[in-house]
C-alpha cells in the first residue's frame, strides 16, 4: 500500500501554504500551492488527476483526483480557500501550524484543509481493484469569495457520480440542508448641492431611506411566507450590513451605498428574489431623479436540501449515531445536488472554529472522521 505522511503532517504541510481569497483584491490570494500538494498526495495513491484552471484568475483551479472507474460512486469534496484573517487576534503565525496535546491551530484548520487530509487517508488503504465505481477528491477554488470553482464544476459537468460529500466542519454530524444567500449592493447617483436649497440637488441618501423601508417590508413579508422549523432561525433573514454616503452635514449627499444579505430557506429561488428586490427598490425611487446601480457581491448560493430518505443521509446518520439536521452556514453542496448527486454536508471540526482567531480543529476529531469516510467510501464504490 502506498504511505502517505502522518495526518497531522499533511494538515501542517497545507495550513503552512497561504489560499486566502476574498471579494477584496488587497487580500486576495491564489490556492495553487494546496492544489499542488494534495495532488502530490492523490498521485501517491495512482489517482488520475485533472486540473481546472480558474478563467482569469492567476494561480487559481479546482482539482479533481479520481481512483477507480464504473458508474455512480462518491465524490469527497472540499474548497482549498480560507478566509482572510486578523493578524492581531492571532497568538501565533496562522500559516504556521501548531500542534499540541489535544489539537492543532493554524488558519484553515477547521474550515477546511484538514477534510484533505482525512479523505486521502481514509484511502490509503482501498485496494483499487475491489472498487466497483469511483471515488473521486474534489478540490476547489473561491468557496469563501465567489464559489467561482463551484460554479465551474457545474458549467464543466464535472464531475459525475451518485453521492457526494462536502467534508466541512460539522462536528462529524451529518448535514442534509442549509439556507442559501444573495448578497447586494445597491447604490444611489444623485446631485450634490448646498444644504439650504434642497431644489440645488437630488439627496441619494434621503431616497436610501425609501429603499430601507421597501426591504424591511419586503423581510416581514417573507417571514410571514416561509418557515422551516427544521432550522434553528425556521425563517429567511435579511441582514442590512453597511451603508456610506455623502461627506457633510451642509452639503446635498450625491451618492448612497447600501449592502445587504438574504437568506433564502430551501424551495426559495434565489434568482427570482433578487429580480423582485431590484423591482421594489426601483419602483420605490422612482420619481426622485436618483440613477440606480446594482452590484452582486457575488451570484448569489442557493439552499439546499437533501431528502431524509437519500441514501447517502441514512448511510451518514448510520455510520455517525447522530441525526441529520440543518446548518446555518452555506457550503458548496448545492452544486453537487446540480450535478446530479445526493449529498450531504460531514466533516471533522467544529463550524464555531471557522472564521476565528487561533483556529483549531481536535486530534480526536480526526481518527473517527477518517474511519466514517472510509466506511462510505466501502458501501458506495466497494460493496
Amino acid at each position: 500500500m502506498p504511505r502517505l505522511p502522518e495526518i497531522s503532517e499533511m494538515i501542517t504541510k497545507l495550513v503552512a501554504l497561504p489560499s486566502v481569497s476574498s471579494v477584496d483584491a488587497r487580500f486576495d490570494q491564489g490556492n495553487a500551492g494546496v492544489i499542488e500538494q494534495v495532488a502530490e498526495w492523490a498521485d501517491a495513491l495512482s489517482m488520475r488527476l485533472t486540473r481546472m484552471p480558474m478563467p482569469g484568475a492567476k494561480d487559481k483551479l479546482n482539482l479533481i483526483a479520481t481512483l477507480g472507474e464504473g458508474e455512480g460512486g462518491l465524490v469527497l469534496s472540499g474548497h482549498a480557500d480560507t478566509v482572510p484573517f486578523d493578524e492581531a487576534g492571532w497568538q501565533q503565525d496562522p500559516f504556521k501550524a501548531t500542534l499540541t496535546s489535544d489539537r492543532i491551530v493554524g488558519l484553515g484548520t477547521a474550515d477546511m484543509k484538514s477534510f484533505f487530509a482525512v479523505a486521502l487517508q481514509a484511502l490509503s488503504d482501498i485496494d483499487v481493484k475491489k472498487l466497483k465505481a469511483p471515488v473521486i477528491i474534489v478540490a476547489t477554488a473561491d468557496e469563501e469569495s465567489s464559489m467561482a470553482g463551484a460554479r465551474a464544476l457545474v458549467k464543466a459537468g464535472v464531475p459525475r457520480a451518485r453521492h457526494a460529500v462536502i467534508g466541512e466542519p460539522t462536528s462529524l454530524i451529518p448535514v442534509r440542508m442549509h439556507k442559501g444567500a444573495i448578497m447586494e449592493a445597491v447604490k444611489l447617483i444623485g446631485q450634490s448641492g448646498h444644504s439650504s436649497d434642497p431644489s440645488l440637488g437630488r439627496n441619494a441618501l434621503e431616497g436610501m431611506h425609501r429603499v430601507i423601508a421597501v426591504l424591511l417590508s419586503y423581510r416581514d413579508e417573507l417571514v410571514r411566507l416561509h418557515r422551516n422549523e427544521n432550522f434553528v432561525v425556521p425563517t429567511p433573514t435579511m441582514n442590512l450590513g453597511a451603508i456610506h454616503g455623502g461627506d457633510s452635514p451642509n452639503r446635498i449627499c450625491a451618492e448612497c451605498e447600501l449592502r445587504f444579505d438574504l437568506r433564502p430557506l430551501p424551495g426559495m429561488d434565489v434568482q427570482a428574489h433578487r429580480k423582485e428586490i431590484r423591482a421594489r427598490v426601483t419602483q420605490a425611487v422612482d420619481g426622485l431623479g436618483l440613477k440606480v446601480e446594482w452590484k452582486a457581491e457575488h451570484g448569489g448560493t442557493p439552499a439546499f436540501e437533501t431528502p431524509e430518505s437519500a441514501e447517502i443521509v441514512r448511510a451518514a446518520a448510520e455510520l455517525t449515531g447522530a441525526e441529520p439536521t440543518s446548518a446555518m452556514f452555506g457550503t458548496e453542496a448545492p452544486y453537487m445536488t446540480e450535478l446530479g448527486m445526493q449529498t450531504i454536508v460531514l466533516g471533522p471540526g467544529d463550524i464555531a472554529q471557522a472564521h476565528q482567531p487561533n483556529e483549531y480543529i481536535r486530534l480526536d476529531a480526526l481518527a473517527p472522521a477518517v474511519r466514517v469516510i472510509r466506511s462510505l467510501v466501502h458501501r458506495f464504490c466497494a460493496p
